[in-house]
């Protein structure tokens, strides 16, 4: 690029190799800025064959409007400021402005000649750019062609203010000391796209970008940014365009077959154009796209209508007053005294200004620019154009402030043959109504449009500013969407992107072996544990006296159960309790209005009268096993079922002996009944009365039972029960009345064969049977019956007990006292039954 030549003195000198390019735009001042701006699409390919000199690089393809309109902003700016009378008076700024190509090689072309400034000696001696009189570059549009001309213009310390080239990598301030930008970082960019992304909830996408600096550092960026935020990506593909159409087919592949519906592209509005041209070819289904600010703004791009509904950050939308004006102002002496103006008026009413050109028409000077709809004269949508003028008007700030000095209100600058880096640094200004303004690291404040391609009634496409990015924002405000977005393929509802639905509450993730995060499978929580939030990785058990809902995702208190009054088989038992006890009291009403009756007075009435009181109170004592258990009722229900049923196997075993005793006194030579009379009889019944009264005291005083939440016999619900406290002092009250009642089955056993209708032994023998019956089938039943049935059971033992011994002792003699009562005689009663 460089020829050193020796000449005498040994000293050495520097010229530019090749041919000089001419620029674009140049007008002399005393100042001059230099411009660098992809007005063609691509540069010529230049083939080396290695024994001739390389042809001079050129440019190919057609003009960019866009790009066009940016370097005509630059002289806008310049001419501006020029006119001012409060910045650089009296100073005047030249420009010259050269077209890249959009290329690299065009790029370090132009910085080592603007780096030479006006002479064509680049170095001379220790001098360098002796000429001095370019102060600072506008551009480049690209990052990959502003990375290698910073690397060469630094050196120099000529500063760079770029106006669209976003790669984070030129904020290091180490490799690139000189570079500026007015653009925001794509570092601030990825991170707003990650929040974007992760905001609508999309966690299964798929990333394109440019095979460039710009895509693959800004891609870079965004993937890191998008790991934090949760999101996983299904691929991630690079491309030019200008690799081969395999390359590009095979990137246009992938999406058709992938499964995100999103789709990130980091790209350049070339590189990009030539992906969407190749899916159009082949529709793929419907895609949500997410744009980099490099072509979410770009109007050249609306035309692919599939897009519609992208979604991207955009810079903010500015208004440059006279802007338009200046670009309409194009004069036809203005035109062909530029080539670049010339290929564009060509381009744009399709004649010819150049008699070389014989395949179009010439152009007869009725051509009104103003009647084109081009992105050159499209100032509805001001973004990238507001940077460039940004960064001319920064420039000549900080020479203004190294230059000029104000005293006495009158403003006088000094002509100076150069400007630093540190003086560009502290620039901070206001224009428009826009801060102008740098970081340490060149960096100006990120701000962003969020930008939604929505299609209009009459079927294009028009870009909508739906809401703003403020990275200077506190922590979770940066972010704000003020209008209702279109989606792909003009819907309304947020397009849903995941690998795996969101498992809901109630369920846990499980990954899947050998992909990503975000594919997983969603496992149902196990019995007893819950999950309350969507994507939950694990299953919480709930405490111990709550139980997952159905669908396991909130704990609720257990349902508490016991034998209640209020549910159907605690009525049942209650109305046989009360049934029983009302049969007890009308029995004995009977006995007692025949107790003078011969079938009353021969049965000893009066064990009678206290069996069936006995028999009332076992009844009633049922109903203390029936409803929620307190301390007093866990007490009550087993002692007074115990010293009740005692009282009332002691009646039994009493009218059991005084049968036997009464047989045994009709013997000859027998007085045996003086020995077992009612005081006798009275007394037996107390003093085996007493005994359980003793052991219930013991068992209350040492362990009584208390009222226990049974969190084991079932695990979704609470038994309310009685705890026995000591399980030695309940078998003992069992037990007692287990004996006696053997001991008087027994008895009645033996007297079952005397003879004389006055013989009730027969009967006692039937109840005591069935009595024993029951509670040998109740201790079984008792232990093996879960939650309210072991009370239910107990109490069945009980009425079923009770109700034996009232129908078997008593129902025969009420029968014959009030349905046959002509067997109501001593008589009969004193009969022998015939063998």
């Amino acid at each position: 690029m460089l020829i050193g030549i020796l000449t005498e003195g040994s000293s050495v000198k520097c010229e530019l190799q090749g041919t000089t390019r001419l620029p674009a735009f140049s007008m002399d001042g005393d100042y001059v800025i230099g411009g660098v701006f992809s007005i063609h699409y691509n540069m010529h390919t230049v083939k080396h064959n290695y024994t001739t000199m390389p042809d001079p690089l050129r440019c190919s393809g057609s003009i960019n409007s866009r790009e066009l309109r940016f370097s005509r902003a630059m002289i806008f700016a310049i001419e501006e400021i020029n006119n001012s009378t409060e910045l650089l008076p009296g100073i005047k700024l030249g420009y010259q402005i050269y077209d890249s190509c959009a290329s690299v090689p065009v790029a370090v072309h132009v910085a080592f000649q603007l780096s030479g400034g006006l002479d064509p000696a680049f170095y001379s001696g220790d001098n360098c750019s002796q000429s001095g009189k370019v102060m600072a570059i506008v551009g480049e549009s690209g990052s990959t062609p502003s990375i290698s001309m910073s690397r060469i213009i630094g050196p120099f310390n000529i500063p760079q203010v770029s106006y669209f080239a976003t790669c984070a990598c030129l904020s290091d301030k180490h490799q690139y000391p000189s570079f500026f930008r007015t653009i925001p970082s794509d570092q601030f960019q990825a991170d707003a796209l990650a929040k974007l992304v992760k905001h609508f909830g999309w966690t299964w996408i798929g990333a394109i970008r440019s095979d460039s600096d710009y895509g693959n550092n800004g891609m870079a960026s965004f993937l890191d940014a998008a790991h934090k935020e949760g999101i996983c990506v299904e691929y991630s593909e690079s491309f030019y365009r200008t690799h081969p159409r395999s390359r590009i087919q095979r990137v246009a592949d992938i999406i058709r077959r992938s499964t995100a519906i999103v789709i990130v592209a980091f790209t350049s509005p070339g590189d990009l154009r030539i992906l969407l041209e190749e899916l159009s070819l082949k529709p793929s289904p419907p895609r949500q796209w997410i744009g980099s600010e490099a072509w979410v703004t770009d109007p050249a791009m609306l035309r692919f209508g599939f897009c519609a509904g992208a979604v991207g950050f955009g810079i903010e939308r500015s208004v440059i007053p006279g802007l338009r004006d200046f670009l309409l102002d194009v004069s036809p002496s203005k035109v062909t005294a530029s080539p670049v103006f010339t290929e564009f008026w060509e381009d744009a009413f399709n004649c010819r200004l150049e008699k070389s050109q014989k395949n179009k028409n010439a152009c007869d000077g009725t051509e009104d620019i103003e009647t084109i709809q081009s992105p050159y004269t499209d100032t509805s949508q001001l973004r990238i154009t507001n940077m460039v003028y940004k960064a001319v008007y920064a420039i000549a700030h900080a020479i203004h402030n190294a230059v000029c000095q104000e005293t006495y209100s009158i403003t006088q600058c000094d002509k100076l043959s150069s400007i630093e880096s540190k003086q560009l640094k502290q620039v901070h200004f206001s224009q428009n109504g826009y801060d102008v303004s740098f970081d340490a690291n060149g960096d100006p404040v990120a701000t962003y449009e969020l930008i939604n391609w929505q299609k209009t009634e009459s079927g294009s496409i028009e870009l909508v500013a739906v809401g703003h990015y403020d990275a200077s924002l506190p922590v979770g405000q940066e972010f704000q969407i003020n209008r209702n977005l279109s989606w792909v393929e003009g819907g309304t509802q947020v397009p849903v992107s995941v690998c795996t639905d969101s498992c809901p509450p109630g369920s846990r993730k499980v990954l899947q072996k050998g992909k990503p995060i975000c594919c997983y499978d969603c496992i149902p929580c196990p019995e007893g544990e819950i999950s309350n939030a969507t994507d939950s990785p694990d299953c919480f058990p709930c405490p111990k006296e709550l139980w997952p809902n159905a669908k396991r995702d909130t704990c609720l208190p257990k349902p508490v159960e016991f034998l209640s009054f209020n549910e159907a088989l605690g009525i049942i038992l209650a109305a046989f309790s009360v049934g029983g006890a009302c049969l007890a009291i009308i029995t004995a009403t009977v006995f007692h209005r025949h107790r003078t009756s011969p079938i009353v007075r021969a049965n000893n009435s009066e064990l009678s009268f206290l069996l069936l009181f006995s028999l009332t109170l076992c009844f009633l004592c049922s109903l203390t096993f029936i409803g929620a258990p307190s301390e007093w009722s866990c007490m009550l229900r087993h002692t007074a079922f115990g010293i009740t049923f005692v009282l009332c196997i002691s009646c039994v075993l009493g009218k059991t002996i005084v049968v036997l005793m009464a047989f045994k006194a009709t013997l000859p030579g027998r007085n045996v009944m003086k020995w077992f009379g009612p005081p006798q009889q009275r007394m037996t019944v107390v003093s085996f009365t007493f005994i359980q009264v003793i052991i219930c005291t013991l068992w209350l005083v040492l362990s009584p039972p208390f009222p226990m939440k049974n969190l084991i016999t079932y695990k979704e619900r609470i038994i309310l029960e009685c705890a026995l406290g000591s399980a030695i002092g309940f078998w003992a009250v069992l037990g007692y009345i287990g004996l006696l009642a053997v001991f008087c089955f027994v008895l009645a056993v033996q007297a079952r064969k005397l003879p004389d209708n006055f013989n009730e032994a027969k009967l006692i023998t039937f109840s005591m049977l069935i009595f024993c019956a029951v509670w040998v089938t109740f201790i079984p039943a008792y232990v093996s019956s879960p939650g309210k049935f072991t009370v239910a059971v107990e109490i069945f033992a009980i009425l079923a007990s009770s109700f034996g011994l009232i129908f078997c002792i008593f129902a025969p003699k009420c029968f014959i006292i009030l349905f046959k009562p002509e067997k109501n005689n001593k008589k009969y009663l004193m009969d022998k039954g015939k063998s």
